[in-house]
């Protein structure tokens, strides 16, 4: 249905609940097509904030730190006071030159030659966690693929122990979902004097994260082995290594983020799977298909709803006036909808070429770390499912995240079918 006029205005394209009831892709649509940097009220915020809708703003803003800042205000909507900044602020809450330093201690972990290296241990695992699945005949592909395999290969990165797995994806799961009561941290489990609102997104679980890095932190600097939390605690860039509080949160980034995006990755492509069976069959009888596959996963499924920037000088986009200190928020989900980019958006194509999707951002300083990680995890799960000759389809509803920021899932039940080729 057309939205039109003053109809826009009453557009909510941002709150949690909203995305537990699916994407809303009808209003992003319209924004796009009237509105694209869409003025939207916000609880938590002075006023609102700009939405983007359209791939070239989203992509504009993304390249210009010096424009529109991840350090100034904060990445998410809600304002956040100055001293909660500090003691949050990792990676990706960091501008040029102080982001650059960060990046250089890791990016050697994350090129496409040594992600390579990660292949057949990730393979490994993804064959051992989908035959215990498929024995099953009918599992949860939430909790039985899409959780477990991202942090598994994580923790051999990191270096860290195998039985902390569950642990690991207990706190995820609270981080990953702020406003989803399921997720919601038990008070009484984590007790602590620190104020939530210091805390990546105001959950206890940061704490425990950050406790837990500390410890496997103050190992490495005594017994160093070849993994990154040894080259996180003894790498230097410009003669300084990583303080105390840096250190807190690249650990709770590598634990967040290198788990969250792939997770959820892993969910939307098997649903789009399961909903496209033509297409299912197209990849399994054409396996060239793969690569673009991968990235048709990554575009339909949009992991990351959106991030925010904050200006940090006078401007416009498209016209529209944008002020200094006005949060302006680069909506991945809408631009990778976008029709002036994306010949039938809302078709789901394994070998949509070109495919210039938002999903890891395009160019500029915050260009994903992990995507060659996270392409490859999800590239080997489509091969290995492939090899076993079976398909899958939903015994009941999926269970969506009530979530602004991740596009995931709480539960997906399916059942396992042989693959019948036509």
């Amino acid at each position: 249905m057309a939205l039109v006029g003053e109809d826009l205005a009453q557009i909510d394209v941002a709150s949690p609940n909203v995305y537990s009831r699916g994407v809303p892709h009808d209003e992003l649509a319209a924004l796009r097509r009237s509105d694209p940097v869409h003025w939207h009220p916000f609880p938590g915020t002075r006023d609102g904030f700009w939405l983007l809708s359209k791939h070239a703003d989203v992509i504009a803003v993304g390249k210009d730190p010096r424009g529109f800042s991840s350090q100034v205000g904060h990445i998410a909507l809600e304002d956040r006071e100055p001293d909660a900044l500090a003691a949050r602020q990792s990676l990706i809450e960091t501008d040029p030159p102080e982001h650059t330093r960060l990046r250089k201690l890791v990016s050697y972990a994350f090129t496409r030659t040594k992600v390579k290296e990660y292949e057949e241990y990730t393979r490994t695992i993804i064959r051992d966690l989908l035959d215990k699945a498929i024995a099953k005949g009918e599992f949860d592909w939430v909790t039985e693929i899409s959780e477990p395999v991202p942090v598994t290969v994580l923790i051999a990165i990191l270096g860290l122990p195998h039985e902390d797995i569950p642990t690991l994806i207990e706190w995820t799961s609270e981080l990953a979902a702020a406003t989803e009561s399921d997720y919601q941290p038990d008070p009484i489990k984590y007790p602590s004097e620190v104020e939530p609102r210091l805390l990546p997104f105001g959950s206890p679980a940061a704490l425990q994260i950050f406790e837990y890095g500390r410890r496997i932190g103050e190992e490495r600097r005594r017994h160093p082995t070849d993994d990154l939390v040894s080259r996180l605690v003894h790498a230097e860039v410009d003669g300084e290594r990583l303080n105390d509080t840096e250190y807190s949160n690249f650990f709770e980034l590598f634990i967040f983020a290198g788990n969250e995006t792939t997770r959820t990755g892993i969910s939307q492509g098997i649903l789009a799977l399961m909903e496209h069976p033509d297409e299912f069959e197209r990849l399994a009888r054409d396996r060239s298909l793969l690569p673009t596959a991968v990235d048709e996963i990554l575009r339909y499924g949009t992991p990351i709803i959106y991030f925010r920037r904050t200006a940090i000088r006078n401007g416009e986009i498209r016209g529209v006036p944008i002020q200094r200190g006005d949060r302006v928020a680069m909506w991945f989900l809408s631009a990778n909808f976008d029709e002036e980019v994306f010949e039938d958006p809302m078709r789901f194509d394994v070998g949509r070429r070109p495919n210039p999707h938002t999903t890891f951002g395009r160019g500029g300083p915050h260009f994903c770390l992990g995507s060659f990680l996270a392409r490859l995890e999800i590239g080997v799960l489509l091969e290995e499912v492939l090899a076993r000759n079976v398909r899958f389809e939903l015994t009941g509803p999926p269970v969506r995240l009530s979530s602004n920021f991740i596009n995931g899932f709480k539960s997906l039940p399916v059942r396992v079918l042989p693959l019948e080729r036509q």
